[in-house]
């Protein structure tokens, strides 16, 4: 496979009549995207201003207002609530953290990460939980998650991830390999091995964020959309932290910082985390007789063991929808707008999915769009609330930001309430990464470490079963990133 997709190459991807690229997501198309909110009056006043109308920035100001109904909470968006990676990603609700556990452990013991991950398992049901008591019909399934190995390197790395997860906070109920002819069953093609956690759940992205919004502005929270954040300034001496934006200014005892990937394009914060591009497909619905041959009755979320991984899951409609990196981000660390993908990415996420369902090669594609989310340097997510300049802030999810979000949204919190609990005291809170190298090289860094796991990637799928082993180029890439 070449470094780039030529249009002869996507014409065999049988393409819907109705295909769309971008508008947002196919998340959105199914819900229709909603119609925006008034945006800022002008200046006004609150105890507690979020900038950011994702997952992190509304359960924020979920938690806040049911803890303490009084509380004066303000939400300012520049599009509408989960225009970001909240409406777009791969509704994986579940227990997988993607910080790196030895560096937490190093700062504050073994105990202590153990005790993130825990939390992280209790997040799943949280959500499902909250969006039950509260009305939010996300098409959520609790199927748990289901990880497949397709050749003997990814075979033994994923006996090896199990034993890895199980020294930090999973038992083996949490996570364990599947023996072979386990029922139910999803038929794909070339798998060698598979292992299951019960900790995950399938949900519709744009239902779950739409619908916590409507629930935060019936809570009493003013939502804004249409407002573009133009800067966030700290408390300086009697002057109280604010909000600068094209409508009027928003001053606050606390301002939360809740952009995840779209950090950077606020002032002074370009090299805080680096936008990162994850690419979906969605089908049309599958044909009865091809479910039939795949199963995937559990409606767990699946992904692979690849270092190039991709994820999916089986929609509530009985689509496929893929997603995967793809195209990292765009020299300069531009946005993407609108969500439309490039034909590599689409092409890409096509060939993955036939190769795990050929059975599904026959089915049009009807949706294919893109998002960014925030990549921290060491790779390793964070909350924070400063005392001092009265501003906090939670991301760097990578990938991992639909369950990671409604434990920042809990923390914060707590950290604004200035309690001090169990989640204030997990170790994600505080901690630091350095900001990222300048363009052109974080660029080409990024195509180095991507061009590396792929070719990774083919090489373990032509490695005999006596010798498997990861490549060393992956090794490579993991040095060369840093994590």
């Amino acid at each position: 496979m070449g470094l780039f997709t030529t249009a002869a190459q996507l014409r065999p991807i049988p393409r819907s009549t109705r295909f769309a690229n971008g508008a947002v997501s196919f998340w959105f198309r199914e819900t229709g995207v909603p119609e925006r909110r008034d945006p800022l009056p002008g200046t006004v006043d609150y105890d507690v201003c979020i900038v950011g109308a994702g997952y992190t920035g509304l359960w924020t100001a979920y938690y806040l207002k049911k803890a303490q109904p009084d509380l004066r909470v303000a939400v300012v968006e520049r599009e509408f609530a989960g225009y970001g990676a909240s409406g777009r990603n791969g509704g994986w609700l579940s227990a997988e953290f993607a910080g790196s556990r030895e560096r937490y452990a190093q700062s504050y013991g073994k105990a202590s990460m153990i005790a993130l991950q825990r939390a992280m398992m209790g997040t799943v049901d949280e959500v499902v939980s909250v969006a039950g008591a509260e009305g939010i019909d996300a098409d959520i399934v609790k199927g748990g998650m289901r990880l497949v190995a397709t050749n003997a390197a990814q075979r033994e790395r994923l006996v090896e991830d199990i034993e890895y997860l199980q020294e930090w906070g999973y038992w083996p109920d949490d996570i364990h390999m599947l023996e072979e002819g386990h029922k139910p069953d999803i038929a794909v093609e070339g798998a060698v091995a598979a292992a299951y956690s019960p900790h995950a759940a399938r949900v519709q992205p744009a239902k779950l964020v739409t619908g916590l919004a409507r629930v935060v502005e019936a809570l009493g929270v003013a939502l804004f959309e249409g407002t573009a954040v133009e800067e966030i300034r700290p408390r300086q001496g009697a002057s109280r932290p604010a909000v600068v934006t094209e409508h009027g200014t928003v001053y606050a005892d606390h301002v939360i910082r809740a952009t995840e990937g779209f950090t950077s394009a606020l002032h002074g914060r370009r090299r805080d985390w680096q936008p990162m591009r994850s690419s979906m497909i969605a089908t049309e619905p599958v044909p009865a007789e091809v479910w039939d041959k795949i199963g995937w009755e559990g409606r767990e979320v699946l992904g692979d063991s690849a270092h190039s991984y991709v994820y999916a899951q089986r929609t509530a409609d009985d689509r496929i929808a893929i997603g995967g990196r793809s195209v990292p981000h765009r020299l300069g660390s531009g946005e993407d707008g609108d969500g439309a993908t490039q034909p590599q990415s689409i092409a890409e996420l096509w060939r993955a999915l036939t190769r795990m369902f050929p059975d599904v090669a026959d089915v049009p594609v009807e949706h294919a769009w893109s998002g960014v989310l925030g990549v921290p340097r060491d790779g390793s997510p964070t909350v924070h609330l400063d005392t001092e300049t009265g501003l906090g802030w939670a991301g760097g999810y990578i990938g991992s930001g639909v369950a990671t979000s409604n434990l920042a949204g809990r923390t914060l919190r707590d950290l604004v309430l200035r309690r001090d609990t169990d989640l204030t005291r997990l170790p994600w809170v505080g901690h630091q990464s350095r900001g990222w190298e300048p363009e052109p090289l974080r660029w080409v860094g990024t195509q180095v470490v991507r061009g590396l796991y792929r070719s990774a990637d083919r090489r373990e799928s032509k490695i005999p079963e006596e010798k498997a082993r990861t490549s060393r180029l992956a090794g490579i890439a993991g040095r060369l990133s840093g994590r």
